[in-house]
C-alpha cells in the first residue's frame, strides 16, 4: 500500500478507506484494488475506470493491458478500452503498434484499436524502422505499418532494415531487399552486412566483395579489413578511384 502521488491528504485518505490495496504510481496513474477486482485512479485520486478488472499492468507507451474472464485488451489513459476484451495475449504499444494473440495466432493492432493485419502468423516482431518481421510455416517476410505485406513469406531468415535495406536468407545463401520488398540482387551469397554509406559487403566463394544499392558488384577483391573493424574498400568509377571505410558492425 502506498500514499505517493496523492494531490492532498483528504484525497489520501478516502482513498485509503475505500480500496483494499492501493499501488504505487507508475506514469500518473495507480493500481486499486476491491474486493479481487482492479482498476486505476489518476493522481486526482479519480477512477479512471469500473473496479472491474480481473488483472491489469502498468501503462506503458500511453496505454495499459486488462484482463478480464481470461481475455486481454487495452485501455488508453482515459479509461476506454480501445479494443473488445478478445484476446488471449497481448504485448505492450512499440513503435505505435502492439502484437496480438487469438487461438495461437499473431497479428497487430494500431493505437486507435484497429486490427492493421489480420491475425493469422504464427510468429511477430515489433515494427522497427516502419516494418515488422512475420512469420507462417517457419518462413519470414515482412510487413509495413499499413498491415500490408511487402514481400512473399519465403524467406529462412530476415534481418531488420537498416539504411533503407534489409539481409535475406533462403536455403543457407544471402541476399538483399529494398523497402519495397523487391530483391535488389539474386540470393547468392555466403555472407552479408548491412548497408553502410551505399554499399554493403559480401563474401561468395571465400572471395570478399560489394555491391551498391542498385544490387551492382563493384569488385570482388582488393577489400582489406583493418585491426579496428573497419573495411577500406576501393573501386574505380567512370572518372577516379574513390575510397570507402564500411564499419563491420553486425
Amino acid at each position: 500500500m502506498t500514499e505517493k502521488g496523492f494531490v492532498n491528504e483528504d484525497v489520501q485518505r478516502m482513498c485509503e478507506k475505500k480500496y483494499d490495496v492501493i499501488y504505487d504510481f507508475v506514469n500518473g496513474f495507480a493500481q486499486v484494488e476491491l474486493n479481487g477486482k482492479r482498476s486505476f485512479i489518476n493522481e486526482r485520486g479519480k477512477e479512471i475506470t469500473d473496479i472491474k478488472y480481473d488483472y491489469i499492468y502498468d501503462f506503458v507507451n500511453g496505454f495499459a493491458q486488462v484482463a478480464l474472464n481470461g481475455k486481454w485488451s487495452f485501455i488508453n489513459e482515459s479509461g476506454h478500452e480501445i479494443t473488445n476484451i478478445i484476446y488471449d495475449y497481448v504485448y505492450d504499444f512499440t513503435n505505435g503498434f502492439a502484437r496480438v494473440c487469438i487461438d495461437d495466432k499473431w497479428g497487430f493492432i494500431d493505437e486507435n484499436g484497429h486490427e492493421i493485419t489480420k491475425i493469422k502468423y504464427d510468429d511477430i516482431e515489433d515494427f522497427e524502422n516502419g516494418f515488422a518481421e512475420v512469420k507462417l510455416n517457419d518462413k519470414c517476410g515482412f510487413i509495413n505499418e499499413s498491415g500490408n505485406e511487402i514481400t512473399p513469406i519465403i524467406y529462412d531468415m530476415i534481418c531488420n532494415f537498416e539504411n533503407g535495406f534489409a539481409a535475406v536468407l533462403i536455403n543457407g545463401k544471402w541476399g538483399f531487399i529494398n523497402e519495397n520488398g523487391k530483391e535488389i540482387t539474386d540470393i547468392k551469397y555466403d555472407d552479408a552486412y548491412n548497408f553502410e554509406n551505399g554499399f554493403a559487403i559480401v563474401l561468395i566463394d571465400k572471395k570478399w566483395g560489394i555491391v551498391t544499392e542498385n544490387g551492382d558488384e563493384i569488385i570482388l577483391h582488393n577489400i582489406k579489413t583493418l585491426a579496428s573493424g573497419i573495411a577500406k574498400v576501393t573501386y574505380t568509377s567512370k572518372n577516379d578511384i574513390k575510397w570507402n571505410f564500411i564499419p563491420l558492425n553486425n
